[in-house]
């Protein structure tokens, strides 16, 4: 079993805590079948002096949250796609959880037991709405863990005031802008970004869903994650159905948690298109 990244220093008050869902997406990425995947897809050896060698593929976590996910692709590259080399990245909403997951993602590759596998190229943890920092074509593996607990309605700030952002990662009301009250409602605000989806828990992974014929390279793939009340079985009808229903896009069920019962069930749903020879 791959290591799990040290998380020891995020603070969970502002940021999404590794859980289960979190911990299904290490073992399903790392499982035998995904990481045949992955290796047969992106890591393509060149048998003869014309051949062109494969593009270094570009792996993005949409809201890393603490970053564990991202980190541990990074840390085991070799492990997990057959080369060290890879790009990573990752774009969160939250700002704390940009800080998080790029501290999270340097004390993976810098540890003693991963230095033989890991990558060296992670491109930082951007501020951003799910795919929109990402240019077209551009992203070969994406992963994203949604909110996706069924809610009355998405979160929103108390009085529709825009989120802060400074980029030192402290907001106004760290430097006396603001009232610690104002700075408890923003920190409850991104947390509940973190996990309320809306209707039928869906509303964001939606427009996730609909940003993949742009943001996704040829060959690219998603992971995303569903609960049983996301409606599974409807959701992947409308993957297959993007871009009119004649992009070519297949999605499997690549990895479920162990409940049977109850919304809690979990799978992960890879997402990707046949790379034509």
């Amino acid at each position: 079993m791959l290591p799990t990244p040290d998380t020891s220093h995020v603070a969970y008050e502002r940021v999404y805590e590794p859980a289960e869902d979190s911990f299904l997406f290490l073992d399903v990425l790392s499982s035998a079948s995904e990481t045949a995947f992955l290796q047969s897809r992106f890591h393509t050896t060149t048998t003869t002096q014309t051949s062109s060698p494969s593009p270094v593929p570009l792996v993005i976590e949409i809201g890393p949250g603490s970053g564990v996910v991202i980190a541990f692709l990074t840390a085991h590259a070799h492990s997990l796609f057959g080369t060290r080399s890879i790009l990573t990245g990752a774009v969160d909403m939250n700002r704390h959880a940009c800080a998080a997951t790029t501290e999270t993602v340097r004390r993976a590759i810098t540890s003693p037991a991963n230095t033989s596998t890991a990558s060296t190229s992670f491109l930082g943890a951007v501020q951003g709405d799910l795919a929109t920092p990402l240019r077209d074509h551009s992203v070969d593996v994406l992963v994203f863990n949604p909110p996706y607990v069924p809610t009355a309605e998405l979160p929103s700030r108390e009085g529709g005031s825009p989120s802060h952002v400074d980029g030192d990662g402290d907001g106004d009301n760290a430097r006396g802008g603001g009232s610690a009250r104002d700075a408890f409602a923003e920190d409850s605000y991104l947390l509940a970004l973190s996990y309320a989806g809306g209707r039928d828990g869906m509303e964001t992974t939606d427009r996730l869903l609909d940003s993949l014929p742009r943001v996704l390279s040829a060959r690219g793939c998603a992971y995303i994650l569903l609960c049983a009340q996301n409606k599974p079985a409807e959701v992947k009808e409308r993957i297959r159905r993007l871009g009119g229903g004649g992009g070519g896009w297949r999605v499997e069920t690549v990895g479920s948690s162990g409940k049977q019962a109850g919304w809690e069930k979990l799978q992960i749903i890879r997402i990707w298109r046949d790379i034509e020879s």
